[in-house]
């Protein structure tokens, strides 16, 4: 009971981009600084050359990501008060990967707005990032986590103050999880993972599940490959997945059969993740 009633320390960034700098960092310009020619003869060509080298193999491996940053999503009303920012959306033309989810998205609630919520058809699960929500005849506060199979009528969402809830939608079928149930975070623990590390398991099923993991700052996980697709998706806190940053309502999505060299956070994390239960070690 101790072990979850501790603050958790999530440190402020410690080197904040420049607003107006924050452009260069992005595409045309990255693609941009990777075609100037070099001149690899000289002592400082050569070092020129391993830089672009590196950022060409970071450019390649985080195409094969899909991250998406919410400040730059578009908000799609879907009733009044109620908006929607999607940050992954399944392609209609193939075959899911394994735990590949057919929609995440972020819910914003504006004080006393209502919306009737996505219909039975797809295992939902839902988790509360900012303020408190009822979901159907639930009560949910910051980091209550909650799963709908399919099959089971819609639920209302609503909040009275006002709410941001992260939405995810599967093709699961209703088996799998049973009846609905609610994981609040007052009533949890956060058993010790890995050293500075903590986690919880929401849902799991299969070898993939539904987690919430806190780190503390300077902590980091091995090299580690996807059995399942992996989704992050940042609740507090910067992290570090190989070279993209992200920030606190940013989420990234690695395909199953990629893998990240580097999960690292300067300021400490909490983090939702859906993927692998356990993580597929390298090296």
């Amino acid at each position: 009971m101790e072990n979850r009633r501790t603050p958790f320390r999530i440190d402020p960034a410690p080197d904040p981009v420049d607003p107006e700098l924050e452009p260069l960092l992005n595409e045309p310009f990255v693609s941009a600084w990777a075609a100037v020619p070099s001149a690899p003869k000289s002592p400082s060509g050569r070092l020129r050359q391993r830089l672009l080298d590196r950022l060409a193999a970071s450019k390649a491996a985080s195409a094969t990501m899909t991250t998406s940053r919410w400040r730059h999503l578009d908000s799609a009303p879907v009733a009044a008060g109620v908006s929607i920012r999607t940050l992954y959306a399944a392609p209609s033309d193939r075959t899911l990967r394994p735990g590949e989810p057919l929609r995440a998205c972020l819910i914003e609630l504006q004080p006393g707005a209502r919306w009737s919520g996505p219909g039975e058809e797809h295992h939902r699960e839902w988790l509360v990032l900012q303020g408190s929500a009822r979901v159907g005849d639930t009560t949910m506060e910051r980091h209550d986590y909650r799963l709908a199979p399919a099959g089971q009528a819609a639920e209302t969402v609503a909040s009275e103050s006002g709410a941001r809830l992260f939405l995810r939608e599967s093709a699961l079928p209703a088996f799998v999880a049973g009846t609905a149930f609610t994981v609040h975070d007052a009533e949890s623990d956060w058993p010790d993972y890995a050293p500075g590390i903590r986690r919880r398991v929401l849902w799991q099923h299969e070898g993939q599940a539904a987690l919430l993991y806190h780190a503390e700052p300077g902590a980091s996980v091995p090299m580690h490959s996807h059995g399942h697709d992996e989704e992050c998706l940042m609740v507090q806190g910067e992290l570090f997945l190989d070279d993209i940053l992200l920030q606190a309502g940013d989420y990234q999505l690695a395909p199953a059969g990629t893998g990240h060299c580097i999960t690292e956070t300067d300021t400490g994390v909490i983090i939702y993740a859906h993927g692998d239960l356990d993580l597929k070690f390298s090296g």
